[in-house]
């Protein structure tokens, strides 16, 4: 039993796709998902954590080993879903991977890898995925970020990207309307993901964390967070929030670059000192951006 067992509004019979889904919270949402009747197909780049969430999901659960900035791949992939379950009923675009540190010693591979999968992969993953949409009258998840709220400093690229993506679904979501296809966009602060712990293994990304204005300086646990995702796909929300004090940053973000800046202005050479004393690191962070930093 997991996290969606005999909670909210389920998914019975609706076939679900999650990009991502080979472990932190595309894995979670898979299950909760499979608990509440749904039927999984999982999407990713590491074979074997696929094979393993599936087995957890039940359900007749199947995956598939994707790279959501491949078109052609992600177009196959589609029509197979469809041939395999007869339909697709909600796609969740929840792929992602970071990198940090000042955009000054960036390293230009690592920075346009970040904005490719975060940004462009959810492109094609819609791409892909909305014409079964557009049949099922559907709803296509957009996994965002409270980096799309608020950027913070030398996280430039995942902040870029994930702006990029709300952006993009609001597109989306008036371009689809008139067919019936619905559109929401998930915002989750720091959640105790591999990314997060991968970020955290870097002292000056740690600190430069932590000095941020309370409440978004926590790690947030993973299953009430996923538990909150998905009662918002449950019910095709426009807007999900993985925490509950980020609708009131929502409507404050008009104020919030100005606020982040002069916060920065007192912290950042410090944050700066530390990233370069440390060998000033620009690679990918966690495991997942281990599997995509292999596909390059």
């Amino acid at each position: 039993m997991g996290i969606g067992s005999g909670k909210g509004k389920g998914f019975t019979d609706q076939v679900v796709v999650v990009t991502g889904a080979a472990r932190g919270l595309g894995a979670l949402l898979a299950q909760g998902i499979a608990d509440r009747g749904g039927r999984v197909a999982l999407l990713g780049l590491e074979p074997d954590e696929l094979e393993k969430t599936a087995a957890t999901c039940g359900n007749g659960a199947r995956w598939w080993e994707a790279d959501i900035t491949d078109d052609a791949t992600l177009a196959t992939v589609a029509k197979e879903i469809v041939a395999h379950f007869g339909r697709i009923d909600v796609v969740i675009a929840n792929a992602g991977i970071a990198t940090g540190g000042p955009v000054e010693y960036s390293d230009p591979r690592t920075f346009n890898r970040v904005i490719e999968v975060n940004l462009l992969g959810s492109v094609s993953t819609a791409r892909a995925f909305v014409p079964a949409l557009r049949e099922s009258k559907g709803y296509f998840f957009q996994v965002a970020s409270l980096a799309a709220l608020c950027s913070a400093p030398m996280m430039a690229a995942y902040s870029a990207s994930k702006a990029g993506v709300e952006a993009f679904a609001h597109s989306l979501r008036a371009e689809t309307a008139h067919h019936g296809m619905r559109v929401g966009i998930g915002y989750l602060s720091w959640t105790d993901t591999d990314m997060v712990r991968g970020a955290d293994e870097n002292d000056a990304l740690r600190k430069m964390r932590a000095g941020l204005p309370f409440p978004s300086n926590r790690t947030y646990p993973l299953e009430p967070t996923a538990e909150r995702l998905i009662d918002g796909v449950a019910r095709r929300r426009p807007h999900v929030y993985g925490q509950r004090w980020l609708p009131a940053l929502q409507a404050a973000r008009a104020l919030l670059p100005a606020i982040i800046t002069r916060h920065a202005r007192r912290v950042m050479a410090g944050h700066e000192r530390d990233w370069l004393a440390a060998g000033a690191e620009t690679g990918l962070v966690g495991a997942g951006g281990a599997a995509a930093d292999r596909t390059d």
